[in-house]
C-alpha cells in the first residue's frame, strides 16, 4: 500500500483570472483521458471566469459554494452536488464560508448518460 496526501498543506495557490484563496492539490493524471485534484476553498474565495479546458465535473464534498455558467444567475450548490461544464464553457465558482471540490477533467466526461441509465434525477 502507498500513501498520499491531498489535503490544503500541500495544495498549489491558484492564482490565475483573478482566484483568490483558493488551491489546488493533484490528484492523477492520465495524459489525454483524464486529470484528478481537489480544489480548496477558503472562506471568500474565487476561481475567477474562465473558460473550460476540456469538459469538466466539480463535485462539491464538503462545506456549501456556488457556480456560474456564462450567462447564467449564480446557482448554489453543497456537499453531494456537483456542475458540469462542456468543452470551452466559460464559468467561475467561489465560496463564502469554504469548500472542497473535487473536480474531474477530461474529454469522455458525461455524467448525465450515466445518471439518466441509473434513474437518478439530475439537481
Amino acid at each position: 500500500m502507498q500513501l498520499f496526501r491531498f489535503d490544503p498543506a500541500v495544495m498549489r495557490t491558484i492564482e490565475m483570472y483573478g482566484s483568490k484563496q483558493v488551491g489546488i492539490s493533484p490528484i492523477i493524471r492520465v495524459e489525454g483521458r483524464v486529470q484528478i485534484g481537489c480544489l480548496h476553498f477558503a472562506e471568500n474565495s474565487l476561481v475567477g471566469f474562465h473558460p473550460a479546458v476540456g469538459k469538466q465535473l466539480f463535485l462539491v464534498v464538503q462545506g456549501e459554494g456556488w457556480v456560474r455558467a456564462e450567462g447564467t444567475e449564480v446557482i448554489r450548490l453543497h456537499a453531494g452536488e456537483a456542475a458540469f461544464w462542456e468543452d470551452g464553457e466559460g464559468h467561475e465558482s467561489g465560496s463564502d464560508s469554504g469548500m472542497t471540490v473535487i473536480v474531474i477533467e477530461g474529454p469522455d466526461l458525461n455524467p448525465a448518460a450515466l445518471m439518466r441509465s441509473l434513474g437518478l434525477e439530475q439537481a
